[in-house]
Parts: C-alpha cells; sequence; structure tokens
C-alpha cells in the first residue's frame, strides 16, 4: 500500500480552480520533489494535505487512512509534518524551545502532574530537554540552544524549521521550499541534510522547491504542477527533458 494516494482531488475558491483532479502516490521511504510555477498550486496542495484548507472534492488517503477533515493537529498526530514557505518560527522563543514544543503533543506527563510539579513532569522535561538537544545537535544548532530565534541567520532558521517538524516524529515530512533564500554554500549542506535524514530517520519526504539543481539532485521521482494540474511526472532525467515542463516551467532544458 502506498503512504500517501491522493486522488481526484480539486480546490476551488470561488470561482477559480487552484488544484483540478490532482493525482499523487508516494511510497514509504521516497523522496519526491513537486514542482511547478509561481502560483500553479503547490502550497495549496500542502495546505490541504494539512489541514489548513478543505478539499474541495476527492481523497486523501495516508498510511491506510482517510485524512480528509483533520484539523492540522490531528494530521500531526497522524505522522505528518511539514515546513512552510514563509518561515513560522516562535520567533520570541529560544531555539530549545521551539522545537520543546513539537514534543508536547506526546509528552509523557498529565496537566495535572505539570500544574502541581509532580515528580513525572520534571522527568518528561528532562526527557524533552534531551531529545531536544539531540535532535539540535543533529542540525548543528546546539551551541545556540539558548539563543532567540528571531536572531538566528535565515539558513539557520531555516534548518530550525525542520527540526521542529522532526520533533513530530513524522512519517511523512511535507518540505515547502526549504532552500529559500540560502546561498549556495547553504543549499550544498541542505541536500546533504535532507538525503541524511531520509535515510537515519527512514522517512518519506514531499518536497517544493524551485531550485533546481536541489530537486534534481535529491528527488528520485518529480511531479511537475501547472496551473493546478499534473502535466508531468518521472525520474530527473525524464523531467528535465519534457518539452511540456520546458515551455511551462524551465524554459530551457536543464543539465
Amino acid at each position: 500500500m502506498p503512504l500517501l494516494k491522493i486522488e481526484k482531488l480539486s480546490k476551488s475558491f470561488g470561482g477559480l480552480k487552484a488544484v483540478s483532479n490532482l493525482d499523487i502516490e508516494i511510497t514509504q521511504g521516497e523522496l519526491i520533489g513537486l514542482i511547478g510555477p509561481n502560483g500553479a498550486g503547490k502550497t495549496t496542495v500542502f495546505n490541504i494535505l494539512t489541514g489548513v484548507y478543505e478539499k474541495t472534492e476527492g481523497t486523501m488517503t495516508f498510511m491506510d487512512k482517510d485524512v480528509s477533515g483533520l484539523k492540522p493537529y490531528q494530521v500531526t498526530q497522524r505522522g505528518m509534518a511539514r515546513t512552510f514557505q514563509n518561515i513560522r518560527l516562535f520567533n520570541d522563543m529560544s531555539v530549545i524551545d521551539n522545537v520543546k514544543v513539537a514534543y508536547h503533543q506526546k509528552t509523557s506527563y498529565s496537566a495535572f502532574s505539570a500544574f502541581f510539579r509532580l515528580p513525572s513532569y520534571f522527568l518528561g522535561e528532562d526527557e524533552m530537554q534531551q531529545k531536544a538537544m539531540e535532535l539540535l545537535k543533529i542540525f548543528k544548532l546546539d551551541s545556540k540552544a539558548q539563543e532567540t530565534a528571531k536572531n538566528l541567520p535565515y539558513g539557520e532558521q531555516r534548518r530550525l524549521e525542520i527540526a521542529r517538524a522532526m520533533a513530530t516524529d513524522p512519517k511523512l515530512l511535507l518540505l515547502d521550499e526549504p532552500a529559500a533564500g540560502m546561498n549556495p554554500q547553504e543549499t550544498q549542506d541542505l541536500m546533504k541534510l535532507i538525503r541524511w535524514i531520509r535515510e537515519e530517520f527512514k522517512l518519506t519526504i514531499l518536497l517544493i522547491e524551485h531550485d533546481m539543481a536541489l530537486v534534481m539532485g535529491v528527488c528520485e521521482r518529480i511531479y511537475v504542477l501547472d496551473y493546478g494540474t499534473i502535466i508531468a511526472q518521472g525520474a530527473p532525467d525524464e523531467i528535465k527533458r519534457n518539452p511540456k515542463v520546458i515551455e511551462a516551467y524551465l524554459g530551457e532544458e536543464v543539465v
């Protein structure tokens, strides 16, 4: 069974059809790209999947269960996590607290224990602190754990957002333009990080990105969206030579 199966998915905003009859199938462990021009509907797909928008038509099955109509927190509890095109951190909180927020959905202590400061509360908090520091170390942010998130350089804020998503223990990670605003070296480091995350955590990843070097370098299959419709899908070598993709998005053959 596929990990994620989207069939005939559509989303309309009034008279505008942002996504039309979308079919996507992703098996466990794959690293898939979703590309297309600005306004093609890519982020709308992520918003539907994660409960930000309600679909107009179609079905969405994740881990063999229908996820239509779920709230964002329920989608996260099911094992789907995301980052955003525009970074959404808790800017005035510390780096480590940004990560610990995500761990709280699976906390081992009750609200009663937290209110009365029982031993289980302190044990749970210590466990979260340790897990958060381990995750920050993976993302090379452990030395800045106590810094305020808004004071991090842009590239590090991007990494922190991915780390926070990883703290929810996802089975499917949705990355919305993770390389946006990064310099070439940061992008290269991100490519290595994405590959490593997939292998180390046995993750499935769906990636939206405009940086074609990154997309072609890490993705095994690619879906191309234009005006809300899939116009091509296949391996990177097929996509970069597809006449429809070149005309609609790439402008010229990518080598």
